[in-house]
């Protein structure tokens, strides 16, 4: 009887189909087969790690993300609408974040294991989580160009699936932490946003008087 693949060796078998070709969220759903969609949800966070945003991806893998998490704190079987799985990754670029996925996930194998178990045992904290997971997704689905407002919820999102994944409650706690402080940067961006608007209101008005 064969052991089970790695997450590193099925992300190092999707890189290799990566390399001439566009893959779909199809294929990938399929390499993964076995497989809880957690691991989907983990792969689909991976490319957006870095602080810097990558617009047109961050849309659609948030909201395949985000349909996961929402249907798993419902308590239901994930699922996704036909035209998500049809979405394309384009070949090469993905061969290489697929790369970089490898060493990450390589690393995560290494750093999770069973711990605080009790932060993942019952169905309403794996619902909890979920909603975690889901209010990460829609901070990552929003088309902002502004370094880490993708970076923040995505290592959010990794460390809770990763944490769910291996009964790691460690990562679990890591990634709450994380969720938290992006969380504060949003609404520091936001309060940035709306002085920046006062002033340059309150400049408009004075300019336009005698």
């Amino acid at each position: 009887m064969h052991a089970p693949q790695k997450l590193s060796e099925e992300i190092g078998l999707l890189r290799a189909r990566s390399e001439d070709r566009p893959l779909t969220l199809r294929e990938v759903i399929y390499v993964l087969r076995g497989r809880a969609y957690l691991l989907l949800v983990l792969l689909l966070a991976l490319p957006f790690l870095t602080p810097i945003p990558l617009p047109g991806l961050s849309t659609p893998f948030g909201l395949a993300i985000a349909l996961i998490a929402f249907r798993l704190m419902l308590g239901q079987r994930p699922w996704l609408p036909k035209r998500l799985q049809r979405k394309q990754l384009p070949a090469g670029f993905f061969a290489k974040l697929f790369r970089v996925a490898e060493r990450i996930i390589r690393f995560l194998e290494k750093f999770l294991r069973p711990r605080w178990t009790v932060a993942t045992g019952s169905p309403s904290l794996l619902r909890l989580h979920a909603a975690v997971i889901l209010m990460a997704a829609i901070a990552l689905l929003l088309p902002l160009p502004i370094p880490f407002t993708n970076s923040f919820p995505a290592w959010a999102i990794l460390l809770l699936a990763g944490g769910l994944l291996e009964r790691d409650g460690v990562a679990i706690l890591l990634g709450y932490v994380v969720f938290v402080a992006g969380a504060l940067y949003f609404v520091f961006l936001g309060e940035a946003a709306s002085q920046l608007v006062h002033a340059a209101w309150v400049w408009l008005q004075n300019r336009g008087r005698p």
